[in-house]
């Protein structure tokens, strides 16, 4: 297994084999957030215009997104856990719209052989799905803000994986430690915050879902974000009896 670390929308378009679409906050912990909560499908779509379309064909299905972190107008809710927890999504269909996590999906389709998404809300479940996979190239892409500009906790959950993936030793405590001094999360907090505090949390809870998702094409063609079972974990070596 090859692994390849990209950035942004331009590292999204270039990805091959098994891409990995990365975006910590918070397009990628939203998926996870929708799906775990009863979400049947998720549509991630390019942009503002396509998503209200999408919403009139599909008017019972509930919009979420942002662009510049805020809920765009004509939008059920944001790009916002803590949002979508509140809301009953049995069986409803979300459509989802965001400046990079579902842009970078959109462009990985296009070169990849297949996508899946990663935050650390699935983050053991998605290694353990490649693992089993197998594929001869992995492509982990750190979205970053807006696909346009580095963001520090998506190359993190891009390292953070990588290591899984080669039985690197993690140390996931220091993260959200981290992460909470960095430019990135002043959306959250203080005189700076627009979006809710309590999406921080979220997106830093380590595998919370035992699920991975995939992007795939739906019978209409649409672009569909569907969630898969995880392979189990792998049994554990008995540990030596101590002196």
């Amino acid at each position: 297994m090859r692994i390849r670390m990209l950035e942004l929308l331009t590292g999204a378009a270039e990805a091959s084999g098994l891409a990995v679409v990365i975006d910590v906050f918070r397009a990628c912990t939203v998926a996870c957030h929708a799906l775990g909560g009863g979400a049947a499908r998720i549509l991630p779509v390019d942009s503002i215009e396509e998503a209200l379309a999408l919403k009139a064909a599909l008017p019972e299905a509930i919009l979420a997104g942002e662009r510049q972190c805020i809920k765009p107008a004509g939008f059920d809710c944001g790009n916002s856990p803590s949002e979508l927890d509140a809301l009953d999504l049995t069986g409803r269909t979300v459509i989802h719209a965001t400046s990079a996590g579902t842009r970078g999906i959109v462009a990985a389709m296009g070169s990849a052989d297949r996508v899946i998404t990663c935050s650390f809300a699935n983050m053991g479940a998605t290694a353990r799905a490649i693992a089993a996979a197998n594929p001869e190239v992995v492509s982990i892409v750190a979205m970053g803000k807006a696909g346009l500009a580095p963001a520090p906790e998506d190359k993190l959950c891009g390292m953070y994986l990588a290591n899984l993936l080669q039985d690197v030793p993690n140390a996931f405590a220091a993260i959200p430690k981290f992460l909470r001094g960095t430019a990135s999360a002043e959306i959250f907090f203080g005189d700076t915050a627009i979006v809710p505090e309590a999406d921080f949390d979220l997106c830093l809870t380590l595998d919370a879902f035992d699920f991975f998702i995939e992007a795939v094409r739906d019978d209409d063609g649409r672009l569909t974000l569907t969630r898969r079972d995880a392979p189990p974990i792998p049994d554990q070596p008995d540990m030596p009896a101590q002196a």
